[in-house]
């Protein structure tokens, strides 16, 4: 990506040092090489097409087919012309070439057919029938009285018959609901992958045409209000077709690339101006994002994501699904966290507010805000869910007990004992 857009202006760094972190900005072509290194790894993990092994290519067994063939041939003339010997020969010859063809993929063929958790099964199977037929022959009911010759008593064995052709048939019932199951399993696992790696090309165009549309050819901001309208546009759509880690990468591609950030402007040409630095010059009060995003995080899932150092002042985040997020050094400031959700979330130097704790106090719809003295310049934590955060700092606390209200102090790990409920409710 050209440009200076992922350069990190003296105003940050001196913010971030009066916070007591260190600023470490991210270039975008540090992000798109992220998203290369990340797609190359999906392709790398994609599963490979499961192969059966081959059967044995013996020479000798390749016109086998066609000698079966004739052996049955000479079987059924045998037969027709009701010649005793010419059709035993035949039949002879069939059941030896056929079992000549078998014999020697036989264990493959085993292999192929039968899965290997149920081999051990199949075989424990096939000798507990033995072993009952095997107890049939040797019981009592087999022996003529006075007589200790053992007779097979066929009624029986019949019946035992049936019982293992029922059974038989439930077996290979449940052989090919397995087989299909593993099936499906490959398939899901498959299609998966795909999905992953048709989103994150999805991405890298996103990205690409973000940047083209963003930057002039010197790879500066090209920022009429028509491109912003556009890139926002775009930005909204691809946020609403991907998964929680897709929107991640956006919101830190975005945000390394300043994107998120409000701008200095010049007051007649809507252009950022150069802090003198190779950045762009903040500007809290009136600046102008190239990208807004609104409401467009509203009730969205982010659990589990990497969202460090990710600018999200002024995001609509209500009802979202923060949880275990890893929020190092994210901006929340004056971002709407109203019924969110960032139990287990790592909080550490997660900035909720500008200014002296003491004074900073949620953002408001009719008032400015005052990044000196913290005023209407923090984050709307009322009714969100702070259970089990992590890293969480002493001001953090304060800020949240303050003004989170009754329902977001009872989440409050190490409670909010001494700090007063300015919320009122």
């Amino acid at each position: 990506m050209r440009g200076t857009v992922g350069n990190a202006t003296p105003e940050r760094d001196r913010t971030a040092r009066n916070n007591g972190v260190s600023a470490e900005p991210i270039t975008p072509s540090e992000a798109l090489s992220e998203l290369d290194e990340y797609q190359q790894n999906i392709g790398k993990t994609q599963p490979s097409p499961i192969t059966l092994p081959p059967l044995e290519d013996n020479p000798r067994s390749s016109p086998g087919g066609v000698l079966v063939l004739a052996a049955i041939a000479i079987m059924v003339f045998g037969l027709a012309i009701d010649n005793i010997l010419l059709g035993f020969a035949g039949a002879v010859a069939t059941f030896a070439i056929s079992l000549r063809i078998i014999w020697p993929n036989w264990s493959r063929i085993w292999v192929q057919l039968v899965p290997n958790p149920w081999r051990a099964v199949v075989i424990a199977f096939v000798g507990l029938l033995t072993g009952i037929i095997g107890l049939l022959m040797l019981s009592g009911s087999n022996q003529q009285p006075g007589s200790r010759n053992i007779q097979i008593n066929w009624e029986a064995i019949g019946a035992v018959g049936e019982i293992v052709g029922a059974l038989g048939q439930i077996l290979i019932a449940i052989i090919a609901v397995y087989v299909a199951w593993r099936q499906y399993v490959i398939s899901k696992e498959l299609t998966i992958q795909q999905n992953r790696i048709t989103q994150q090309q999805t991405i890298d165009t996103f990205f690409q045409g973000v940047s083209d549309l963003a930057l002039n050819a010197e790879g500066l901001l090209e920022d009429w209000p028509q491109e912003r309208a556009i890139a926002e546009g775009r930005t909204a759509a691809i946020l609403a077709s991907v998964d929680s880690e897709g929107k991640a990468k956006i919101i830190r591609f975005l945000s390394q690339s300043r994107l998120l950030t409000p701008l200095m402007r010049d007051r007649h040409l809507g252009r950022p101006i150069l802090d003198g630095d190779g950045g762009y010059a903040e500007d809290r009060i009136d600046g102008v994002r190239v990208i807004a995003l609104g409401v467009m995080l509203a009730g969205s899932d982010l659990s589990g994501t990497d969202l460090r150092w990710t600018e999200l002042s002024e995001a609509n985040l209500v009802r979202a699904d923060l949880q275990k997020c890893d929020l190092v050094k994210a901006n929340l400031s004056r971002a709407i966290l109203y019924e969110a959700n960032l139990s287990g979330a790592d909080l550490n130097s997660t900035r909720f507010f500008y200014g002296p704790v003491e004074t900073a106090s949620p953002r408001s719809r009719t008032k400015r805000p005052n990044y000196q003295t913290g005023e209407h310049t923090g984050a709307v934590v009322e009714n969100a869910n702070f259970s089990k955060v992590e890293r969480m700092s002493e001001s953090q606390r304060y800020y949240i007990c303050a003004w989170g209200g009754s329902k977001t102090r009872q989440t409050i790990p190490g409670g909010c004992e001494g700090i007063p409920n300015l919320l009122g409710r």
